[in-house]
């Protein structure tokens, strides 16, 4: 064999061998790399919820069933009215889900391009009166509240509960001066455990959620103001991966059939 030949052989063993390991890095880099998603895609951390105060005890215990299902992992929440927990989030407030009840206080957040995609409608809410147990003033109808004497608490008109009383009060020919606007929904309903008023009109999810504290009474014009619930995952969502899990929960069979153990209405 030529001087020639026995170069070219040695090149061509060279140029061999060298694809063989760059062929061998590149399945260690795959598979290193399939193994690192693969565990990074488990939720960890803590995720924050701000939530509409009427989901307060639904969301607990689906934060406690979310933990179970994935160790290492907390969450947080921030209940309130939905107006407020809106105006905290376009003001930069760090929180990684919004659960609102109404599709109008969602719309603040997303009119500020501040959350990650479109929200979505995961139950409803219909509306209830709550009374001290016994309803020693035989209330039957919404028309009753507007009686001299009765005192009467209703949620502020700027949130989703108050927005729809007046709606139903509307679609009732029905004017009403309440003592006292309250800032959510478990405000106005406190009032009536305490005593201090006789008469609220919250959602039936916080009548069944106060067991023996209330007595319910349903009226008609409630079904013309039932509001939407929607939720969201927040654009700069400190824990995104933990927050679309959450949502995900929220969404499930699982969290569907502890929203409608709590009263709500199927999306």
């Amino acid at each position: 064999m030529t001087r020639s030949a026995h170069r070219t052989r040695r090149i061509l063993q060279v140029a061999g061998a060298s694809a063989a390991a760059l062929l061998t890095l590149s399945a260690c880099s795959l598979s290193t790399d399939s193994d690192q998603g693969t565990s990074s895609a488990k939720p960890s951390g803590t995720v924050t919820v701000f939530a509409a105060a009427s989901l307060e005890e639904s969301f607990k215990a689906l934060g406690k069933t979310f933990e179970k299902q994935h160790p290492g992992t907390k969450v947080t929440f921030n209940f309130g009215g939905s107006d407020t927990l809106a105006a905290s989030i376009t003001s930069g407030a760090p929180a990684d889900v919004f659960a609102a009840a109404s599709t109008k206080t969602m719309a603040t957040v997303t009119d500020k391009r501040d959350t990650a995609g479109t929200p979505v409608t995961f139950v409803r809410n219909r509306l209830e009166i709550a009374t001290p147990p016994g309803n020693p003033d035989r209330i039957s109808s919404l028309k009753d509240l507007t009686e001299p004497g009765l005192k009467v608490v209703l949620c502020d008109r700027t949130v989703p509960c108050g927005a729809a009383a007046q709606k139903a009060l509307d679609t009732g020919g029905l004017k009403l001066t309440p003592v006292s606007y309250e800032q959510d929904v478990k405000s106005a309903l406190t009032k009536v455990e305490l005593k201090e008023a006789d008469a609220a009109v919250v959602y039936r999810t916080d009548v069944r959620a106060a067991g023996d504290e209330v007595d319910g009474v349903d009226f008609p014009e409630s079904a013309r103001a039932v509001n939407d619930y929607p939720i969201a995952l927040l654009k700069n969502a400190p824990n995104p991966r933990a927050a679309k899990a959450f949502v995900a929960l929220v969404r499930s069979p699982e969290g569907q059939k502890v929203l409608s153990e709590a009263g709500f209405l199927k999306p």
